[in-house]
């Protein structure tokens, strides 16, 4: 075991030790949360640092046995469970068409085999999706495009960066009235890049030390464009806690993401415990393939 997951585990143990070792299952408060951003500024307003609880965001759109990630239909499915936002991965096919799919090759996720890069949509778009599992469901590789209309008036996408160029993602997602995306950037040159081509874009930034977010700041990234900062995997960490105070300042919500580590677990019950850990170090958002097992503890947005 690394040490990062012997911390969170010893976390975890204190955390269940003062809840009375309850590990029950989250429950489910049902309906469907669909929300609407009319205007960029609905989602500094989503995002507002300060009301006091932890937003969970579905990593690669979340899953679940028999729901894919980077699935429309796994979307909807989350969303009548919880309120979030869905970090996504666009890539294009060799004629140019953009989809969702988070590795450069198909067999993982798919039916197809090869690189996504070496097939034509037409060839794509006949191919399955398979869950976490390995099982094959009804499910179709969906477009940039599809998704983008699908989400208005329901949920914020969060676009992570594959191989698609800014300069053919942002405008196309302008074209199709998306104010409700923004997107994943990794210093403040690549957030300068994307506010070329779409000056009122949100952004969630990475963010891991004071260089970095000073980087932004001279840029202007922060002044209403920054929205999220990515600034630890697994749980927040007690060594930065300088740039936690400076974030929250200005404002921004810091970011945790469980994937690298506690998503990897075997059983939903260990699952279960390393999540409470995560989520008691005191994130502003958690990031994870698994994001309505959350759903319940102790500080979580309904």
């Amino acid at each position: 075991m690394n040490t990062k997951l012997m911390t969170i585990t010893a976390i975890a143990a204190f955390v269940l030790f003062a809840a009375g070792c309850s590990t029950g299952g989250a429950g489910s408060p049902g309906g469907t949360n669909y929300y609407s951003i009319e205007k960029p500024s609905d989602i500094n307003s989503f995002f507002k640092y300060g009301t006091g609880d932890i937003i969970v965001s579905g990593h690669r759109g979340g899953n679940f046995v028999g729901y894919p990630e980077n699935c429309t239909e796994t979307f909807d499915k989350i969303l009548g469970k919880m309120t979030t936002f869905f970090e996504i991965d666009p890539r294009l096919t060799k004629d140019s068409v953009m989809v969702l799919l988070h590795d450069a090759t198909l067999d993982r996720t798919t039916t197809g085999k090869g690189r996504l890069s070496e097939h034509t949509y037409a060839e794509v778009s006949r191919y399955y999706l398979k869950d976490r599992w390995g099982n094959v469901t009804k499910f179709r590789v969906p477009r940039v495009e599809d998704v983008v209309k699908w989400s208005e008036g329901k949920v914020i996408l969060n676009f992570d960066m594959k191989d698609v160029p800014r300069e053919k993602l942002v405008p196309l997602v302008d074209s199709l009235g998306g104010v409700n995306c923004i997107y994943t950037v990794h210093n403040a040159g690549d957030a300068q890049t994307v506010l070329e081509y779409n000056p009122e874009a949100r952004v969630s930034a990475w963010v891991k030390n004071l260089d970095e977010l000073k980087a932004y700041e001279d840029a202007g990234i922060t002044s209403g464009h920054m929205v999220v900062a990515y600034v630890e995997a697994c749980a927040m960490d007690s060594d930065k806690k300088a740039l936690y105070e400076e974030l929250h300042k200005i404002g921004i919500r810091c970011m945790v993401s469980t994937a690298p580590v506690q998503d990897r677990a075997a059983s939903e019950s260990e699952r279960n415990i390393l999540f409470k850990a995560t989520a008691a170090s005191g994130p502003d958002v958690i990031e994870s393939d698994f994001p309505t097992e959350f759903i319940g503890m102790d500080g979580i947005r309904k």
